[in-house]
């Protein structure tokens, strides 16, 4: 089966393209310079020329609060023409399935229970990420619009957790919380810092699934996905607190220093922990636990960023 991977040079991209189940499909993985996502020409022309039969939409404008705070009008205007323009372009080049990829960010603030599939647009959005959040939202209702018109097409939204892994940014400034927390505590070993600042009391919570887990599951979808929930969360089905990530980097890394919390700075939402049921039904659970994944990542820093 040929299938298109938008998003291959990202890490949920390069790590679906690694994967060895992905030696079993002929993959079309273009850079930007060969498919430009924002031109809906463009991506129509693509799709008529290389007519593939499954699409992957993993691409987007994404990275951590600071990132999102500083430039919403890219996280949101980019990642929603990124969407509708592949996603329709696929409706009307008469392909039937797509596997988009969504965020837990779809869902309401201030829900302090597990959030299901059933709690998108339901409530306010967390503010920090309103932009890319719409976006998102904005292309897992489309898939289900066009579903409702048309049942032969199997349009559907896989909303993983937070992720991180091989591939991720390493940029203190600008990428999500497990790469920047990773850098900054092997920059503070280096330099001999004995304090580390964490934002917030470090009690907000969060769910990170390791990307190598997230490739997995998209094969296991790829071979189930007539019987796919419209709209499915994949994560873990539990959570950790922020303070908790900084312990096991810090003992993975080798800080023996204190951390001090800065109650200035933003902490977005409380707890983000999604709803593993549909998943569970599904078939399907992540095998990396927390240790294992953070390790695997902080050699990928070493062999690969640092260097």
């Amino acid at each position: 089966m040929k299938i298109l991977l938008t998003g291959a040079r990202g890490m949920v991209g390069r790590n679906i393209l690694e994967h060895p189940e992905s030696k079993n499909f002929e993959f079309l993985s273009p850079a930007r310079a060969e498919l430009n996502l924002l031109d809906a020409l463009e991506v129509d022309n693509y799709l008529k020329k290389h007519n593939p039969e499954f699409i992957i939409h993993a691409a987007g404008v994404v990275g951590g609060i600071q990132a999102n705070i500083k430039n919403p009008v890219n996280f949101l205007v980019d990642n929603m023409l990124m969407g509708i323009n592949l996603i329709t372009a696929a409706r009307n080049n008469n392909i039937k399935n797509l596997l988009n990829l969504g965020s837990s960010c779809m869902y309401p603030r201030g829900i302090d229970s597990a959030l299901h599939e059933q709690l998108i647009l339901k409530g306010e959005l967390e503010p920090t990420n309103e932009g890319y959040a719409l976006a998102k939202v904005a292309a897992a209702r489309l898939c289900e619009y066009i579903v409702r018109e048309d049942p032969d097409f199997l349009y559907k939204t896989a909303i993983p957790c937070n992720l991180y892994g091989k591939y991720d940014k390493f940029d203190a400034q600008n990428s999500h919380m497990i790469p920047a927390v990773i850098t900054k505590i092997a920059e503070a070993v280096a330099q001999g810092q004995e304090n580390i600042n964490i934002w917030g009391d470090g009690e907000a919570r969060r769910e990170f699934m390791y990307a190598e887990d997230l490739a997995e599951f998209i094969f296991y979808a790829i071979d189930n996905f007539s019987r796919m929930p419209q709209n499915l969360n994949v994560g873990l089905g539990y959570d950790y607190s922020i303070n908790d990530y900084y312990k096991v980097i810090a003992e993975v890394v080798g800080y023996a220093g204190t951390f001090k919390h800065d109650l200035t700075k933003p902490v977005g939402m409380r707890r983000k922990l999604i709803d593993s049921t549909l998943l569970a039904q599904f078939g399907w659970k992540s095998k990396t636990d927390l240790n294992t994944g953070i390790t695997k990542t902080y050699q990928y820093f070493l062999n690969e960023v640092v260097k």
